[in-house]
């Protein structure tokens, strides 16, 4: 039977409705959630964030969107405004003051406790909120490394980086996050640059530009024919498609940028803080859910409740948090996230990770007292969901590293 035809409308607490067909009710059911979590749709408010310093224009910023911004009680700098205000066409949106992004998002962020002088990576960094919110939190030093494999959305990265003035200490690649190898740029610090003599100039980074050389073209023309004779095709390299004048890579040749981190080097020159959002289901993502109405239910048959496609990717997420961990540093903390409610996607990921590496250690949330969500299936594991908090559904679990 037709999914669309299976349907049953469940109406929420005004005039919304939104169909769910019995294959997604008996996907809920299965994975122990509770439909009814779909229920109230125009009930969850709509959150943005005020990039820090623009505090003393939050009643100009109200006047324009014509609502009162209303502060989150448990996430600082965030605010609740209602649903169907859109901050897209606004003056503040454009010149870089608000974003659109969920508390839990935010939470997610700020679970990892990112402080002044980090080395932070984000191994899933599009469509960049919460890259922006590293930014943001990392402060006038240390570094970030936003890290996508689709290079359309990371470009929207580079934009919202630009656009909020906080690519800096940034540098962004296009790579498989769970094969990524590159070093933080502490490693680079630690490296006594030498002039170049003149010989190997056009292998040293100089300020960033959006306008490739002729140089440039010719050498990545070069790199491309070079992968295309091997047989079987070896692993691309990661394309750097921007670095900020304080991310490390300004006067840096080619081949440091570009070196591998190995397992010596992890325990100490790995990153401080590793974020891995990883791909899911976005099942728990209210608005995501929304526009299946429009896709058509078929097409969430197919991305959500197809075996095949669960089975990659869990095992997709397994494999970035396990990249993720490897690149970490011995006392640094890992957060691994999903917009996912599924224990497949959550728990059961957390569970053959930890089996896997006994290095690893689930930390407590010391902050998570205050907020609104609930313990996961897992003890120290968070999980945020519409009835519950409020905002789109989230699952939170923070690692670190101890010597091996």
């Amino acid at each position: 039977m037709d999914l669309s035809e299976a349907c049953i409308l469940i109406k929420d607490n005004s005039t919304s409705v939104l169909p769910l067909p019995d294959a997604f009710l008996e996907f809920l059911e299965e994975n122990g959630l509770d439909s009814s979590i779909y229920v109230g749709l125009d009930t969850i408010p709509r959150y943005i964030r005020l990039k820090p310093g623009y505090e003393w224009q939050l009643t100009e910023i109200e006047t324009e969107l014509d609502c009162k911004l209303e502060a989150v009680d448990w996430l600082p700098g965030f605010f609740f405004i209602p649903s169907h205000i859109q901050i897209a066409g606004t003056k503040a949106y454009r010149s870089g003051k608000i974003y659109g992004m969920d508390a839990a998002s935010g939470a997610a962020v700020m679970t990892l406790n990112v402080t002044c002088g980090d080395h932070v990576l984000d191994l899933c960094a599009a469509p960049g909120a919460k890259l922006c919110m590293l930014a943001d939190l990392l402060g006038n030093s240390g570094t970030i490394t936003g890290v996508d494999v689709a290079r359309h959305r990371l470009a929207a990265c580079r934009t919202m980086l630009q656009k909020y003035e906080l690519g800096d200490r940034c540098r962004l690649f296009v790579a498989d996050g769970s094969t990524f190898s590159l070093v933080p740029t502490r490693y680079h610090t630690d490296v006594k640059m030498c002039p170049t003599d003149g010989k190997d100039v056009e292998n040293t980074f100089r300020e960033w530009t959006s306008k490739k050389t002729w140089t440039n073209r010719k050498n990545a023309a070069k790199r491309k024919m070079a992968t295309s004779v091997h047989t079987p095709l070896e692993p691309s390299e990661p394309d750097l498609i921007f670095y900020g004048r304080d991310s490390g890579v300004v006067g840096m040749q080619r081949s440091k940028v570009f070196h591998i981190l190995d397992a010596t080097e992890s325990s100490s020159s790995g990153y401080d803080k590793v974020l891995v959002d990883a791909e899911c289901t976005h099942d728990g993502s209210i608005k995501h859910i929304q526009k299946f109405e429009y896709w058509g239910w078929s097409t969430f048959q197919r991305r959500v409740l197809d075996p095949n496609r669960m089975q990659n990717l869990t095992c997709l997420q397994l494999a970035l948090l396990t990249n993720g961990f490897r690149l970490l540093k011995v006392g640094g903390s890992l957060v691994y996230s999903t917009c996912s409610l599924t224990v497949a996607q959550n728990e059961a990921v957390v569970e053959q990770f930890l089996s896997r590496n006994p290095s690893a250690e689930l930390m407590k949330v010391d902050s998570a007292e205050t907020w609104r969500c609930r313990s996961g299936g897992i003890p120290l594991t968070l999980r945020f969901d519409p009835k519950t908090s409020q905002t789109s559904g989230m699952f939170i679990a923070k690692f670190t590293k101890n010597p091996a």
